[in-house]
Parts: C-alpha cells; structure tokens; sequence
C-alpha cells in the first residue's frame, strides 16, 4: 500500500516519517519553492517527494491532505480530480466542514472519504495522543485499512462524525486558544510581561501563562482557521465574550451580590459534589514559575477562567464530556478553572478581588478590551486581521517562546502523571 501526503509541512513530515518508519511506501509534494529542500531532507529517509499533489493522487492507495484549513478547498479542486480509483482520502485540517464540502465536490464518486485529526502538534510524538477519525463515505472493508494504517502512530482512536468534530473542537481548541490569546494581548498592551507582576505569581497563574507562551509559539494560520472556519467556534466565541462582558460589568459597578449569585450558580452547574475531577496538582503548578523562587503573590481576579465557566454554563456545555478530544492546552485550561472553583478560599480571594480590588482594575480592563478584539475579528471572519494580531503579540513575547514551549511541555507530562 503505497501512502502520498499532499502538504509536506511539520505535520504532513510527521505522518511521512511515522509510516515510513513502519514499512509503508511514501510518498508526497509540496509547493513548487520547496521540492529541492523536501528532497534532500526526506528522501535519504525513503521517502519519495514529487512535484505537485496530482502525481501523488494518480499512484498512492491512502492520500493525506496536510494543508492549511483555509486553502483546503483550492487545494482538492486542484489535485482530488486525479485521485486514483478505489483509494482513501483523508484530510489533517483542525475543522472539517471545508474539508468535507471540498471531498464532495471535488473528489471522484469511487473514492473513499475517510478523515482525520491528530490533537496535537508537530513537536510531539504521536504515541498516547488522541486521534480523530471520522467515516465520511467508505465501505467496512476501507475503514479496516484505514485504522490499521493509523495504529501505526499508536495514538488513541475516537471516532466522531465531522459536526461533532467540529462542535467539540471549537470549545477544546477555538474558544481555549483565544481565551490564551487574549490573555497575551492584554499583558502586550499593557506593556509587561506577567511573570514580572506580582499579580501573576502561583500555581494558576504559572499555568495561565506558560499555555499562553505554548499557544503564541505557533502559527497563526492554525488558529485562524480553527476559530473563523468552524461554524460552531463562533457562537462559542460570541458567547464567551458576552460572557466576560457581563462579568466585567458587575465588576466595575462593584456589583457584588449579583455576581456572587452567578458565579455560585455556575459552580453549582459545572462542579457538583458528586463528580470526578481532574484534581491537578498545585504544589506541581507551582514548580514551573518564570518568576523566580520566593516572589510574593497579590490577588486577583481570574476573570478569564471565571468568563469560561459562565460561558460553558449558559452554552448548557459539560466540558469533562469534550475531554475526548482534550488537548493539553485544554485541559489545562479545564483544570485550573476546576482548581478555581473547587478552592473555596481561592475563588473568595478571586471574587473579592474581582469586586473590590482597584490595583488590578486596568490589567482586567485590558483583558476585556482584548476579548472584544479578538472576538470581533473572529465574528468578521478576517483571517489576515488575525494572524496580524497574533503575531503582533508573538513578537512581545518571543524571547520567552521556546522557554514556554519546553516548560509548558514538562508542566503536561508532570500533571498528567500527577505529582
């Protein structure tokens, strides 16, 4: 069986070199600027690079589109017209509803539509991950070949239709990633680094930010399509931010009994007696502060965990039920908002803070000029607007990246292990 991989970026060379490694034959292209690169890096591993994606669709058996979500389209109405008869096409794209309308309409009627989504990036290792795999149009005999290809990666297989893909991703990813990103935009406007800030010091807070360091050390593109081309990711969005509004409101006016009474209700909806938690480990949480040892710790608010909350409460969403398509990021993000909620002297000091404390009015301020940004973007559809503000905050912070990126990543592995 011979597997070609139109898209030979981080994650189309991950699929490449994880199937070569097991025995299959590969091949695969990529843009024309790149072939000669391509070439010399992949083919020494046995791996066969062409030069455009209708030469891999005529020869291979399984062919993966590891493109950007929003090129999905031009890409498959160029190159699925070629597609060998009998084969199996699958997509890497983070949204599936370009996806599935381009394979309607442009692949030929005797091909198999098998897709799929690998839940983590291209600096892991696929072992232990999850993967999505989604029977689109196909016969069982196809699936079989399917899945036993994919077991070769050794991830953990969920099977989903592409709505409900795409309805659980645009809360585990489109509304976990912008909550980070605002984060990122407010310290930016303010013009600090928040590990500099005395406000920011603890086991949350060093959560917060290294996720948000993870976040920022990729590409836009990434997010962008995540966000504006999953139908569902919007909604979400709108809701978080009305949600963050609300709060901030009551904040502002010092409107302290209303905002007891939703944000009990929230707790009572989210975090009732009788569930199974997460239960992170804050003496671990701890551990990973960019602060230094001994700094000391002031409140505040947690208005970006407490809008997560409000806005799963009133979108009727149990987030524990979307942990089978958890990403580290989101589940980092489910795990302190729980932490929050679950520590009753941690979510008074958070509310008193929220209601009453003036020194951290204009860092929430901040936030909630960034949410309102963010989403606004995201409800115009402006892909270039934002990576453009993506990347104006990746450049704050770029000096701490790669620092964020190595300690968020031993952050995961140690609270996954739980100590």
């Amino acid at each position: 069986m011979l597997i070609g991989i139109i898209g030979l970026g981080d994650m189309g060379k991950l699929y490449a070199k994880r199937f070569t490694k097991a025995g299959y034959q590969v091949c695969g292209s990529d843009i024309p600027a790149n072939y000669e690169k391509l070439q010399e890096e992949l083919l020494p591993l046995g791996i066969e690079v062409l030069e455009d994606g209708s030469a891999v669709s005529r020869k291979s058996d399984v062919i993966f589109y590891a493109v950007e979500a929003e090129k999905i389209g031009e890409v498959v109405q160029r190159y699925g017209p070629s597609t060998k008869q009998g084969a199996i096409v699958a997509g890497q794209t983070s949204v599936k509803h370009p996806e599935i309308e381009a394979f309607e309409k442009f692949l030929p009627s005797n091909v198999h539509i098998i897709t799929c989504h690998s839940l983590h990036g291209p600096g892991f290792d696929s072992k232990g991950q999850t993967l999505i795999v989604i029977p689109h149009r196909c016969d069982a005999a196809a699936y079989q070949r399917m899945t036993d290809l994919l077991a070769v990666l050794e991830s953990e297989i969920v099977e989903l239709n592409y709505h409900e893909h795409d309805k659980i991703t645009a809360d585990t990813q489109a509304v976990t990633h912008m909550g980070f990103e605002s984060m990122g935009t407010a310290w930016k406007e303010a013009g600090f680094f928040p590990w500099d800030n005395t406000a920011y010091i603890g086991g949350i807070d060093n959560v917060k930010i290294l996720t948000m360091l993870r976040i920022f050390g990729y590409k836009a593109h990434i997010y962008a399509g995540l966000a504006i081309l999953n139908p569902y990711a919007r909604h979400q969005i709108k809701r978080y931010a009305q949600s963050e509004s609300d709060l901030f409101k009551m904040m502002i006016t010092e409107n302290e009994t209303d905002f007891r009474t939703r944000i009990r209700k929230v707790k009572d909806f989210l975090f009732p007696d009788d569930k199974q938690f997460l239960l992170l480990n804050n003496k671990v949480m701890k551990e990973f502060s960019l602060s230094g040892p001994g700094a000391p710790h002031t409140p505040n608010s947690h208005l970006s965990l407490l809008s997560m909350a409000d806005a799963w409460y009133h979108l009727n969403i149990n987030p524990y039920d979307n942990l089978i398509c958890q990403t580290p990021p989101f589940r980092l993000r489910l795990g302190i908002v729980e932490y929050l909620f679950r520590d009753e002297e941690l979510l008074e000091e958070s509310v008193n803070a929220a209601i009453y404390n003036k020194q951290i009015r204009a860092d929430d301020l901040e936030f909630h000029s960034a949410v309102r940004e963010w989403s606004s973007i995201i409800g115009y559809g402006d892909m270039n607007g934002y990576k453009q503000h993506f990347n104006e905050a990746k450049v704050f912070f770029e000096d701490r990246l790669e620092h964020g990126r190595l300690q968020s990543a031993e952050l995961i592995s140690r609270l996954n292990k739980g100590h």
